[in-house]
């Protein structure tokens, strides 16, 4: 039996000038909130910002809150839960006057803007759900 790994990522929950939330799709099978792994030498917050840039295009980024951090592990490419990662994930709560979504990564080929109600019938993953429903409050 092989070893969990434990990474460490970083994203947003990003809200833009009309109320709505940012949501990305993954290798074009599971739906998230734009996140990833932090680089070394790097702190979360530099990690977040990157990463909604690079799966969203999304760079005038305001700083809301800080909403701490979840674990869950990660998303196989079938969907299904892959214990050989446990995710340690630290969310920002951010809003942007950007609308246009024009996704960088190649590995996340989609972003789309959804409203605060509907954001848990998109994203795949329980945890990332769990967590959305625990600060969806926050979003104004």
């Amino acid at each position: 039996m092989s070893e969990t790994i434990i990474t460490n990522s970083a994203g947003g929950i990003v809200i833009s000038s009309k109320g709505k939330v940012l949501v990305v799709n993954q290798h074009g099978t599971s739906w998230s909130l734009p996140k990833g792994h932090i680089e070394e030498g790097e702190d979360p917050f530099t990690a977040a910002k990157r990463e909604i840039y690079e799966e969203s295009g999304v760079k005038d980024l305001e700083l809301i809150e800080d909403l701490g951090t979840y674990q869950r592990y990660r998303i196989s490419k079938k969907g299904s839960e892959d214990i050989s990662e446990l995710k340690i994930i630290h969310i920002y709560l951010f809003k942007t006057n950007q609308i246009d979504l024009k996704p960088i990564d190649p590995e996340n080929p989609e972003a789309i803007w959804v409203d605060k109600f509907y954001v848990v019938n998109y994203l795949t993953h329980q945890k990332d759900k769990e967590f959305f429903l625990s600060i969806i409050d926050k979003i104004k």
